[in-house]
């Protein structure tokens, strides 16, 4: 029965290509003509977190079969077991952090060559604390109409941990991996608030990240924060969807920041594979990226219309398994911070939509920045070195055979993706973060030199 699905799909697939490349004979600048997938079945991971919709959405509405490929999908233990079954060949590629192939590239835990061609979803992740640690930051907060202004800055909770460290009391933070987006994006809000989160000291074979630190920043796997704040091991943590929701959902603690308002349309998770598959497979490749875009283009099209039916297959326990109202809370548009408090984010989740899926290398030289901020790297690195790891990683170059291929077959337009023909991988500098401060990809050493809290040109760890 499956042989004779297969022999139907490729038969159809077929015949799409040839109309195509007919249709495009006058054009053939714009025809990227991918091969037949060298490998069919495929075996892919994730972890239960919202944001790896395009994977599900590729699977259920058939554009991985749509491009020949049979793929099967597992949740994967934490990111750990992740990184290492995709190192090792026991997936074929994974929803994966961001810094994860940039910090196995460089050699930070694991080394292994990594690379990405697509970017999963920008924003996704928030900050939540606590209903004890809430109410003591609440009375630092400005409100306005009996609510709370926001972005909630950092600043608020200071004198929280100022007076924890007066009493002998560790603050305890969790965030979900060392190269994780959750770690840099909490660092950098208590930063700015004037709180340090600690250095890592690799070289001194201390890599907790805990040097110096006002608050102590471990980690803990995205479905297990709630409890874990719950339990009192941790007073508030950085973690994606649906995580933060379900503590407002228990009533065990509250949101008071979301990652968009730490950075504007920041970059939040990669679909990575191992630079061997890669080259082994290059066609599979470019065809699992073009089958993501068409599920990315899908999540944000007329306006996140077909959210409610992403968050029904969601959730399901083979994808994130949380109820459906838990993970609808932000999915479509909406966020909740205080219990009641639900206002408008339309741009919590974008999954296409600002070039979303587009790997800038300006995104990965920004995680290698807070990598040297933090002692991850720990010593100067000229800028070309930033460059040239960028990349190394990511690839925009398969992105575009992937791009151009759903072009000729009218499944996009030119308008949806860059102008691959002027596109430099730099996007211009951003201004949108908490605590003001501009990011020019191409200037990363002056970017960290601007930072007041963390590494200079001049430290070691």
């Amino acid at each position: 029965m499956q042989l004779t699905k297969r022999f139907v799909k490729k038969t159809i697939k077929s015949l799409a290509t040839l109309s195509a490349i007919a249709t495009f004979a006058l054009a053939p600048s714009a025809w990227a003509a991918l091969g037949e997938p060298e490998k069919e079945d495929l075996k892919f991971g994730f972890i239960k977190l919202t944001d790896m919709a395009p994977l599900a959405i590729a699977y259920e509405k058939g554009y991985f079969e749509d491009e020949g490929l049979y793929v099967s999908i597992e949740a994967q233990a934490n990111w750990k077991v992740l990184l290492d079954r995709v190192i090792d060949g026991q997936l074929d590629g994974a929803h994966m952090l961001a810094g994860q192939p940039l910090g196995a590239t460089i050699g930070f835990g694991t080394q292994a060559d990594i690379i990405t061609a697509f970017s999963m979803d920008l924003n996704g992740n928030g900050i939540t604390v606590s209903n004890e640690i809430w109410k003591q930051m609440k009375k630092h907060v400005p409100h306005k109409d009996g609510k709370p202004v926001h972005p909630i800055k950092a600043d608020y909770l200071k004198p929280v941990i100022d007076k924890y460290k007066a009493e002998g009391k560790p603050f305890n933070m969790g965030m979900v991996f060392p190269v994780s987006t959750h770690n840099y994006e909490l660092r950098y809000w208590l930063a700015a608030g004037g709180i340090h989160p600690g250095f890592y000291a690799p070289t001194k074979g201390d890599i907790s990240g805990q040097v110096s630190a006002d608050a102590l920043l471990s980690v803990t796997p995205p479905p297990q924060m709630p409890a874990t704040m719950e339990a009192g091991t941790i007073y508030g943590y950085c973690v994606g969807e649906p995580w933060n929701q379900q503590a407002v959902f228990k009533g065990i603690g509250v949101p008071v920041i979301t990652d968009y308002e730490i950075w504007k349309n920041n970059p939040e998770k990669v679909f990575g594979v191992s630079k061997t598959w890669a080259e082994k497979y290059p066609n599979t490749h470019a065809r699992v990226v073009k089958a993501m875009i068409r599920a990315a283009m899908w999540l944000d099209e007329n306006n996140n219309a077909n959210r409610p039916e992403a968050v029904k297959i969601l959730s399901k326990s083979k994808y994130v398994g949380a109820d459906y109202d838990v993970i609808a809370n932000s999915m479509t548009g909406t966020f909740e911070y205080e219990k009641g408090d639900k206002r408008e984010v339309p741009d919590f989740n974008v999954f296409f939509r600002y070039n979303a899926t587009y790997p800038f290398y300006s995104d990965a030289i920004w995680y290698l920045t807070q990598m040297r901020r933090w002692g991850q790297i720990g010593e100067h690195k000229p800028d070309s070195w930033y460059m040239d790891i960028a990349k190394k990683v990511y690839r925009p170059d398969i992105y575009a055979l992937a791009a151009k291929d759903l072009i000729a077959e009218g499944l996009a337009k030119p308008s949806d993706f860059p102008n691959f023909k002027t596109e430099t991988g730099f996007k211009p500098t951003q201004t949108e973060f908490i605590d003001g401060i501009a990011y020019d990809g191409t200037k990363p050493n002056a970017y960290i030199e601007s930072l007041k809290i963390g590494l200079k040109t001049k430290d070691k760890m």
